[in-house]
């Protein structure tokens, strides 16, 4: 459910989505969320949503932080990452042999070149958005970064439960994203009553693998590799 804060009853939203002053009581949302799987499950992966709240006008980002995705045994970890606008995610190679870090998505591509074990290379994510990761060597491997230009965000414990702490009264976009379903949206206002329960759900019924292409925008070889 949607709790306020001490107080944040008497702070009810203005219609132009302005913040609360620094003194200001803050919001804590909580809530559940269901991915929906084969069988009509909660599916295993329901950790690796990311939830966040999207704003009509510009609030300060959080500082920038460093993070690191390991490649080790031909996977990316972790799979998902959520982060700040600006912050630098660092790729050391843990295998004994070469891998290929790039990224196609408009937001932030970028590609690391082949670099060996025990070598690391590093990108700097400069916009807000959803940038999906890949290895041009094994294309088994996939990790996504989603960089958000606020600090209103989450991700769920393995059993679908969120928390974002520090919310200011307003206006939001509530967004529920995975990678097997189709994001949600709703619009919210902060606080609400606390009898209004914030139960989110994402269908991943439905969702088939669709093989990616290599950094050149082909299909990856199925003959040849050695590795």
């Amino acid at each position: 459910m949607l709790l306020a804060g001490p107080g944040a009853a008497s702070q009810r939203s203005s219609p132009d989505s302005r913040l609360l002053t620094p003194d200001s009581p803050l919001a804590t949302l909580t809530g559940q969320l269901t991915l929906l799987d084969k069988g009509d499950k909660q599916a295993e992966d329901v950790g690796q949503a990311v939830i966040w709240l999207a704003t009509k006008t510009p609030v300060p980002a959080p500082a920038p932080v460093r993070a690191e995705i390991n490649t080790a045994d031909k996977e990316f970890s972790p799979h998902v990452l959520v982060l700040p606008v600006g912050s630098t995610v660092t790729f050391p190679n843990h295998d004994p042999f070469n891998h290929n870090v790039f990224s196609l998505s408009e937001e932030n591509p970028f590609d690391l070149g082949l670099y060996g074990r025990g070598e690391t290379r590093a990108v700097k994510f400069s916009r807000a958005g959803i940038v999906r990761i890949f290895c041009n060597v094994h294309p088994q491997m996939s990790a996504l970064v989603v960089v958000r230009d606020n600090p209103y965000y989450s991700q769920p414990s393995s059993d679908g439960s969120f928390t974002v702490d520090g919310v200011p009264a307003g206006r939001y976009v509530l967004h529920a994203w995975h990678e097997r379903a189709r994001e949600m949206t709703r619009d919210i206002t902060v606080p609400v009553q606390a009898s209004d329960a914030l139960s989110l759900q994402l269908d991943a019924r439905g969702y088939k693998f669709k093989p990616h292409l290599n950094k050149f925008g082909r299909p990856y070889p199925q003959q040849g590799r050695r590795y």
